[in-house]
């Protein structure tokens, strides 16, 4: 049987790993990025600087900081309006594991609606186009990618809502206060410009779009920031999971609709 060394590390370009000297298998010091998670971090450290290390090989400065966390808050609970905190509530209620009710909210969170994908392919178009209104307008006018992909194509432009009729006052907010905190270029510009961009789009912008936006300022690629959507979202899946659980199926907060052809309505008739 092989015998793992006493003095043996485990390395990556972003963890180091010092294993104690009676047990290879248990970790006496942790790094990351260089920095001493618990001998130093812990205690010290802001949550979204250790976010931030695990991507990035520095720290940026303060207002990158601020705007990633202030981002990370409107994040954190898309509310049950929204399809990915809709499955993990339906996962609650239906008692399924804490696991499956978080991979319910990734799943359906992933997509080109409103969820992760849609943020990658913003990102995407902001590297295209950046903050040149005449690209955005091209951009525009050439329609959905022919691109044979594992997604279904999308049918409406990333970052905008496909069903809004006006902006949403909280996206309107989220903007104005990114856009103060730090004055990045493509924040400023799409506050700027929003209104001239929802016109050419034809559609209003969404949380998504912000998202992507802040994303790209931040330095962060398409990947890494899809990657961040995903999690960033999951403590209110979490949250409404577990309330669901608990207050179970007759209180589940349905949209209030009628039918046009209710089967009740006629047998009453």
């Amino acid at each position: 049987m092989t015998q793992a060394k006493s003095n043996e590390c485990i390395r990556t370009r972003i963890w180091h790993e010092d294993a104690e000297p009676d047990n290879p298998f248990a970790t006496r010091a942790a790094y990351c990025r260089g920095y001493d998670v618990f001998g130093q971090m812990v205690g010290n450290a802001r949550w979204i600087e250790m976010l931030f290390l695990l991507f990035r090989e520095e720290l940026p400065n303060a207002d990158a900081l601020d705007m990633l966390e202030a981002l990370a808050v409107a994040l954190a609970n898309p509310g049950p309006r929204d399809t990915s905190i809709h499955a993990a509530m339906c996962g609650g209620v239906g008692g399924s594991a804490a696991a499956a009710s978080l991979i319910a909210a990734l799943s359906v969170g992933a997509g080109r609606y409103g969820g992760a994908h849609e943020v990658f392919d913003a990102m995407n178009v902001w590297s295209t186009c950046g903050t040149d209104l005449a690209f955005w307008a091209a951009q525009a006018a050439a329609g959905p990618s022919d691109m044979v992909e594992i997604w279904p194509a999308s049918e409406h432009p990333p970052g905008f809502d496909p069903h809004g009729v006006s902006t949403a006052t909280v996206v309107c907010q989220l903007l104005g206060t990114l856009a103060r905190i730090a004055a990045t270029p493509c924040l400023t510009w799409l506050a700027e410009h929003r209104s001239d961009l929802e016109k050419l789009m034809g559609l209003p912008l969404a949380i998504s779009g912000v998202a992507a936006a802040a994303f790209t300022d931040l330095g962060f690629t398409p990947k890494e920031g899809e990657m961040l959507y995903l999690l960033l979202r999951l403590p209110g899946a979490a949250a409404h999971a577990l309330e669901q659980e608990e207050v179970g199926y007759k209180r589940f907060p349905f949209y209030s609709m009628e039918l046009e052809d209710d089967p009740a309505h006629k047998e009453a008739a």
